[in-house]
């Protein structure tokens, strides 16, 4: 059971790939470089871009945090070992299952989102972005 007081994240998905990893292989990746003040949290809640045609805009999936690792991008992606940031670091975070937001949490003004946290509290019952702030 998680906390009403739990920190959650609010990260971005820009590829349908990415979801899938979520969904299928229980992680997501953040970069070291870019990565947000704490990735110790209870949850991240999904905020999907366009790439996600009907549900741009919006976060339509979460899932509990279980642990981080550092990996490089290259152990995560195989697939792409000559990528530009093959050798980056990552941290390459464990999730539980990933679950669809009822209801989605939606942004109707817009407003750009990189990565944002707020308390399970707040949201659990968010239906919009101003509801994840105090």
């Amino acid at each position: 059971m998680i906390d009403p007081e739990d920190r959650v994240l609010i990260a971005v998905l820009n590829r349908v790939r990415d979801l899938a990893a979520a969904q299928a292989e229980r992680w997501y990746r953040i970069p070291v470089a870019r990565a947000p003040r704490w990735i110790e949290v209870a949850a991240i809640g999904f905020y999907l871009s366009r790439g996600f045609g009907a549900q741009n805009g919006g976060v339509h999936y979460y899932a509990r945090v279980l642990g981080h690792e550092l990996a490089r991008r290259r152990d995560l992606i195989p697939t792409e070992p000559d990528h530009p940031r093959a050798a980056d670091l990552y941290y390459r975070i464990a999730l539980g299952e990933v679950l669809p937001k009822q209801p989605p949490i939606l942004n109707p003004t817009g407003r750009a989102v990189a990565f944002l946290y707020s308390t399970w509290g707040r949201f659990s019952t968010a239906e919009t972005l101003a509801g994840l702030y105090a």
